[in-house]
C-alpha cells in the first residue's frame, strides 16, 4: 500500500472519530447551535441594514439585534408559557367534574338514546358506565398534571439553551458568512451541489417561518379568540395548543375546535357551537387557502406528506423545535436524492420507457435516426 493512501486513510480515520467524539461531547448544545443558525440566517438583512446604519459597527449592531430578540420574541413567549400552563392546569382539574356533569345530566342527547333499541336492558349498567369514564377521566387529568410537571422540569434546560442560542447567535452574525463558507469548502461536492443544497435549506427555512409559525399563531389566536365568546375554560391554553396543531397538513385546528363543537352541541350550547363553526371553520379555516400562498409562494416545493410526515417525525425526536427543523431535514432529504440521481446519471438504468420502445429493434432506430437526418424539414 502507498504512503499516500494510508496517509489519506489514517487522516479520514481520525476525522470520523475526532468529530464524532467531539459531536456526542456537544450533543446536548447542537439544537441551540442549529436555532442560532437558523435565526441569525432570517436576520442577517436586517443585520446588515443595521450595521450600514451604525456606520460599520458590526457588533454594536449584533448587540442590538440580540436585545431586539430579547425584547420582541422571548419575553412574549415566557408570559405566553406562564399564562398557558395557568390555564392548564385550571382545565386539567376542571375537566373530570365537568365530565361527571355531562354524564349524570340529562341532556339533549339522553333524549334521543332513550329511544334507541334495548336502551333499558343498558341502563343498569350505567352507574358502572359512569364509573368506567371517570376513571378514564382522572388517568386524562393524571397526564396532564404530569405533562405540566415535566415541562416545569425542562424549564430550566430551555433557559440555558436559550442563553447558549443567543451567545452563538452573537457570533454567528460578524462570522457567519465565513463559517459558512469554511464549511462548505470541506464539503466534498461540486459547488452547484452546494449551492443547491444551502439553496433548499435557507428556503425551506424562510417558508417555515414565515407560513407554519405566522399562520399558526394567526389561526390558534382566532381560535382562541373563538373558544372565550364560546365561554370555553382556557382560551388561551386551547389556542396554543391549535397553533401548534395548525402545522399538521389537512387536520390543523381542526383536531381541537371540532370535538369542542360536537360537546357543545351535546350540552345543549347552541350559541357556542355556532360560534365554533363560523370563526375556526369559516374564518380560520380559510386563513390558510388566502394567507399561505403570499407568505410562503413555493418555498418549500414539497408535497404535503413530506410536510406531514416531517412535521410529525420532528416533533416526534426534536419536541416542539421539531416544527422548523422535521421540514427541512425533509426537504433536504429529497435535495440529496435529486443530487444523487444527477452524479450516478449514467450510471442508473432509464426508467418510464414505454413498452412499443422496447419493442422496436436496433436496426429499425438507426434507420429512423438517418431519415431525420436526411430530412431537410
Amino acid at each position: 500500500m502507498k504512503r499516500e493512501t494510508i496517509n489519506t486513510v489514517v487522516v479520514l480515520a481520525m476525522v470520523v472519530v475526532i468529530s464524532g467524539i467531539f459531536l456526542s461531547m456537544i450533543h446536548q448544545f447542537l439544537m441551540p447551535i442549529f436555532m442560532a443558525g437558523i435565526f441569525t440566517a432570517m436576520l442577517g438583512p436586517a443585520h446588515r441594514k443595521l450595521t450600514t446604519w451604525l456606520g460599520g459597527r458590526e457588533h454594536i449592531a449584533s448587540v442590538a439585534m440580540i436585545i431586539g430578540v430579547i425584547l420582541l420574541v422571548l419575553v412574549p413567549l415566557t408570559i405566553l408559557v406562564g399564562i398557558v400552563a395557568a390555564q392548564a392546569m385550571t382545565v386539567s382539574q376542571n375537566v373530570t367534574p365537568f365530565i361527571h356533569q355531562f354524564i349524570e345530566k340529562p341532556t339533549v342527547v339522553t333524549e334521543y338514546l332513550e329511544k334507541i333499541p334495548f336502551y333499558h336492558e343498558i341502563l343498569p349498567y350505567r352507574d358502572v358506565l359512569i364509573e368506567r369514564a371517570g376513571q378514564v377521566v382522572a388517568a386524562l387529568s393524571s397526564f396532564l398534571l404530569d405533562s405540566i410537571s415535566s415541562v416545569t422540569k425542562v424549564t430550566i434546560q430551555a433557559i440555558f439553551g436559550t442563553i447558549i442560542m443567543l451567545y452563538v447567535m452573537f457570533f454567528f452574525f460578524s462570522m457567519g458568512t465565513a463559517l459558512l463558507n469554511k464549511i462548505l469548502y470541506f464539503l466534498p461536492l461540486e459547488d452547484h451541489d452546494e449551492q443547491r443544497l444551502l439553496k433548499r435549506f435557507t428556503s425551506v427555512t424562510r417558508a417555515t417561518i414565515k407560513g407554519t409559525i405566522i399562520i399558526g399563531i394567526m389561526q390558534g389566536a382566532i381560535c382562541g379568540f373563538a373558544f372565550f365568546l364560546a365561554g370555553i375554560q382556557g382560551p388561551v391554553f386551547w389556542g396554543t395548543i391549535m397553533a401548534v396543531t395548525s402545522v399538521i397538513p389537512a387536520f390543523g385546528t381542526t383536531l381541537v375546535w371540532v370535538p369542542a363543537l360536537i360537546i357543545l352541541g351535546l350540552i345543549g350550547n347552541y350559541t357556542g357551537a355556532i360560534i365554533l363553526a363560523v370563526i375556526c371553520g369559516l374564518i380560520s379555516g380559510n386563513l390558510d387557502n388566502l394567507v399561505r400562498p403570499r407568505l410562503v409562494g413555493k418555498d418549500t416545493e414539497m408535497h404535503d406528506l413530506y410536510v406531514l410526515f416531517g412535521t410529525l417525525g420532528g416533533i416526534s425526536m426534536f419536541g416542539i423545535l421539531g416544527i422548523i427543523v422535521g421540514p427541512i431535514i425533509a426537504a433536504l432529504f429529497i435535495t440529496i436524492w435529486d443530487i444523487y440521481g444527477d452524479s450516478f446519471r449514467d450510471y442508473l438504468p432509464v426508467v418510464g420507457t414505454s413498452q412499443q420502445d422496447m419493442q422496436t429493434p436496433p436496426e429499425a432506430e438507426e434507420m429512423q435516426e438517418s431519415d431525420e437526418e436526411s430530412d431537410p424539414a
